[in-house]
């Protein structure tokens, strides 16, 4: 088992509701929520990037290091990521926390978080947190391991959002459906 596997597995047994999975997301996951990403994307934030493997698709992409930035609350993660990703942005803290450390404009905001097993008033949250550093037109990315977005519809009307159904992911443990939240 690698590191990277070894360490997520720990956390997982320490604290499974905030972890979610027993494994890291799959290369092929990882790649997907990046799809679309490059050089010229601009801002990116990261919430919940756990070991980092979305971070590196989104590196890998071509998004510039100083163009990313991270939050994560877990302290065994965040020193993982400190190592692993230099020039990298990391906030040891939570989502919510963005505004107050970033100027808005974020083209993406890719969400590894496992909103759906969060309490709906937190989702909610997260979401108006993710939508008040977004540019205008910028999305949100998340993948669920459910066939449903994060939010149901009413929840997204009465947050004015839409969402876009990506693809799914079938090489990742547990499969994985990606979507996409704009502004309606």
């Amino acid at each position: 088992m690698s590191n990277e596997a070894t360490l997520f597995l720990r956390q997982f047994l320490s604290n499974p509701r905030d972890i979610s999975s027993v494994v890291p997301s799959s290369r092929w996951l990882a790649r997907g929520m990046a799809e679309g990403l490059g050089p010229n994307t601009g801002r990116v934030v990261e919430f919940g990037p756990g070991t980092g493997r979305i971070t590196h698709a989104i590196l890998e992409a071509g998004v510039a290091p100083a163009d990313l930035t991270l939050f994560e609350m877990n302290g065994e993660f965040v020193r993982h990521l400190q190592d692993r990703f230099r020039g990298v942005t990391i906030h040891h803290g939570p989502a919510q926390a963005a505004p107050n450390l970033l100027p808005p404009g974020v083209a993406h905001v890719i969400s590894g978080l496992p909103l759906l097993s969060f309490p709906g008033p937190l989702r909610q949250e997260i979401l108006r947190t993710a939508f008040s550093i977004l540019a205008p037109g910028g999305s949100f990315v998340q993948f669920t391991y459910a066939d449903r977005p994060a939010l149901d519809e009413a929840e997204l009307r009465r947050l004015g959002l839409r969402s876009e159904l990506g693809r799914k992911v079938w090489a990742n443990i547990p499969p994985a459906r990606i979507y996409r939240l704009y502004q309606a």
